[in-house]
């Protein structure tokens, strides 16, 4: 709970929210409804009349319900006991006051015939532009009450020239960026997988309100639910209106509240910008290093992964050769994925010892001691691969604990990978106890590990717990999600430096309900650096680069079969968290001798990237045949450009790049950080630039992207 540093308890009409850039106003007088009245740039007490002066007002309820005055979308919907479906919800009273990370804004509303309570929350975060909101549901009735429709968050819109950008995908190809004017109906952006929330889409979202999305110009409100499960989110564009809901997706998941108990939605963070989509990104990314990703502040260390190295073929040897070689190449962290687990099921494939949290004393005699003590001797640290929330039919734990699966009474298990997986229920906690321990007794065992890559392969299939009581089962989509996110809190408390990755089937858990207690995540079980280009892209629009893990894969890719040059590889990697995917031993020693440059170079570029401000340059989606992006620092005394060429023809035209984020009266050397041989830089290595100019007018890089996919990655430092 926060700490509350001050409380005031207030009876004026109109609240005004502030951020460094932005404000929203609330109106809300006891006995009336409350109204959102505004949400742009940020205005002062004294211009609160002219807001309503200028018009820009909407006067619309702030969180609309259901029963009275029916037509139109709702934010909540309810039955009582007695059977009656309406609420008629009036200001109590209005709470503002601070807390350790921001301040808060309470409005409080009761029924003016049942007894029943809602406190709708904003939240304006400290030192940041977001505003986040979620609303409080009290049953002060001595019966029980159901939810069917519970939204945190219902945003009027200024109707226009509106465009959505939204990120969509599938496994392989998650968050691809679409972008698209609305037009008169619903836009709705849904997920019902249970558990992989953002594989197919993201509960994220920007909305323009004057014309196509751009980079740096424009007017644009971007929001992101913060729930790890099923959601829901509406563009409700109605002639001259326009709002937005956000929530969980309450299909299946009607809610049961029993008298005296709470119920209490996600967060729905949002923002506004002036300076287009880029202002937007930048303002989620500072958020999230600050406040919603765990350890959001501490650089990430380059990794090497064993999957796409060895799948499942782990033993001692392997490993230990992956070690010693990617130490030489200067590597700092080792990763042990799928393959080390099960002695009664060896874990051979994905059909079988989910559960079995054994390690294979067939393939590693040694034991994860015998690990550890390696990766010591090379002076690099070592991780491992779990996916506790999992199991198989085909498992020791399945055998015991039959009852701790998902399933429905009567009905034969769906089943997942392997046509053996099946999903534990989170909603007991027997099984959180034991997902707790799955890290817990690792840790205990071999306190020395550093990393834990926690994966999630299937969707939530069969909708029936054991556990729930029989007129509960509906609660199965969020108490599962209540039990994961418990679990995880639990793991934090006890090992809050032990660095771990969500991961589901790739980028299938991007999404700010669990990332606080994540430090990065896998961006997409699909390596190849060309499709990176376009996933990252996306992925960056509300999720910075030190939580987007980034991998440098194989010279023939094991998704695509599409071969890329070393150096394109590495600087598309280099612009997140850099990692590498494949076995080092099959390199050449020209490649490992690029790839330690490579990674000397991204050492010293790390803070930059990881905690810079990014700048996207041109699209890829733009199909300029280039893409380019840039990080630079608050102080803009240091910056890092990237450019990829994305297609290769004779005569092609190779645009000027102009760069963002400088400072126009400083002076900039650039440095070639990955030039493809040594001692052979590219054209601008060593250059002096005004920032001006580069920002104006630009760099012609028609010399420097000449090849099929060749691609240039410059340091940029003030010259002082």
């Amino acid at each position: 709970m926060c700490s509350i540093l001050s409380c005031s308890f207030l009876q004026a009409k109109d609240y005004l929210i502030n951020t460094p850039h932005t404000s929203l106003l609330i109106s809300a007088t006891p006995g009336e409804k409350a109204r959102f009245q505004y949400y742009g740039s940020r205005i002062s007490e004294s211009e609160i009349s002219g807001v309503y002066d200028s018009g820009l007002t909407f006067n619309a309820e702030s969180y609309p319900v259901f029963g009275l005055n029916s037509p139109g979308e709702k934010a909540m919907a309810v039955t009582h006991a007695d059977g009656n479906m309406s609420l008629d919800l009036m200001v109590k009273e209005v709470k503002q006051y601070e807390s350790v990370d921001g301040n808060v804004t309470e409005v409080w509303m009761q029924d003016k015939v049942y007894p029943f309570e809602l406190k709708q929350v904003f939240k304006a975060y400290k030192g940041t532009d977001i505003i986040s909101t979620w609303v409080e549901v009290s049953n002060q009735a001595k019966k029980p009450i159901t939810l069917y429709r519970f939204a945190s968050a219902f945003i009027p819109i200024q109707r226009g020239d509106n465009w959505m950008t939204h990120f969509h995908g599938a496994w392989a190809a998650e968050h691809t960026m679409d972008e698209e004017k609305l037009t008169n109906g619903q836009k709705v952006i849904s997920n019902k997988d249970g558990l992989v929330n953002t594989e197919t889409d993201n509960p994220s979202f920007m909305v323009t309100l004057d014309g196509k999305p751009q980079e740096e110009a424009g007017h644009v409100l971007g929001g992101t639910l913060a729930w790890s499960g099923t959601y829901l989110i509406k563009m409700d564009v109605r002639n001259t209106q326009f709002n937005i809901s956000a929530g969980m997706n309450e299909e299946n998941s009607y809610y049961t509240l029993e008298p005296e108990e709470t119920f209490i939605t996600p967060e729905f963070a949002m923002t506004y910008s002036t300076s287009g989509k880029g202002g937007v990104s930048r303002a989620f990314h500072r958020w999230a290093r600050q406040y919603k990703l765990h350890g959001g502040n501490e650089p990430h260390d380059i990794l090497l992964n064993s999957w796409e190295g060895v799948y499942f073929k782990v033993n001692q040897e392997k490993m230990d050769q992956m070690m010693e070689d990617f130490a030489a190449l200067g590597g700092e962290l080792f990763v042990m994925d799928d393959g080390w687990f099960g002695n009664k099921y060896p874990r051979n494939n994905g059909s079988s010892s989910l559960g079995d949290w054994e390690v294979c004393k067939e393939k590693l005699p040694g034991g994860i001691e015998g690990l550890i003590a390696s990766a010591k001797e090379h002076r690099i640290k070592f991780g491992i691969w779990i996916e506790p929330e999992m199991s198989n039919t085909k498992s020791e734990l399945y055998e015991k604990h039959p009852d701790w699966v998902l399933q429905v009474e009567g009905r034969p298990l769906s089943t997942g990978r392997g046509g053996t997986q099946i999903v534990l229920d989170l909603t007991n906690p027997e099984v959180q106890d034991f997902v707790f321990g799955v890290v817990d007794k690792l840790m205990t065992r071999y306190p020395d590990i550093a990393y834990m890559k926690w994966d999630d392969n299937c969707a939530l299939l069969d909708y029936g717990s054991t556990y729930l009581p029989k007129d509960k089962q509906s609660h199965l989509y969020i108490d599962y999600q209540k039990g994961l996110i418990k679990t995880l809190k639990r793991i934090r408390a006890k090992y809050p430096k032990l660095v771990m990755q969500a991961c589901a089937g790739g980028g299938g858990r991007v999404n700010y309900g669990l990332l606080p207690y994540f430090n990065e995540f896998w961006t997409s079980d699909d390596t190849d650096a060309l499709q990176r280009v376009y996933m990252q892209w996306g992925v960056s629009s509300f999720y910075p680069a030190v939580a987007m893990g980034s991998h440098v894969s194989a010279d023939k890719n094991h998704q695509t079969g599409r071969r890329l040059p070393l150096k394109f590889r590495f600087d598309v990697a280099m612009s997140g968290r850099l990692g590498m995917e494949m076995q080092p031993k099959d390199m050449t020693e020209t490649d490992k001798e690029f790839a330690k440059r490579a990674i000397s170079a991204y050492k010293g570029i790390r803070p930059v990237v990881q905690f810079g401000d990014l700048y996207r340059l041109v699209s890829p989606y733009d199909n300029k045949g280039v893409a380019s992006l840039m990080y630079v620092t608050p102080e803009k005394d240091e910056a890092v450009f990237y450019a990829y060429k994305m297609s290769h023809f004779m005569n092609m035209i190779i645009s000027v790049v102009r760069m963002n984020g400088l400072d126009a009266d400083k002076m900039y050397r650039l440095t070639d950080l990955t030039p493809e041989e040594e001692g052979k830089p590219c054209k601008f290595h060593g250059k002096v630039i005004s920032g001006r100019i580069l920002m104006e007018e630009g760099l012609s890089l028609k010399d420097v992207l000449k090849k099929e996919y060749s691609s240039v990655a410059l340091r940029i430092e003030e010259v002082k």
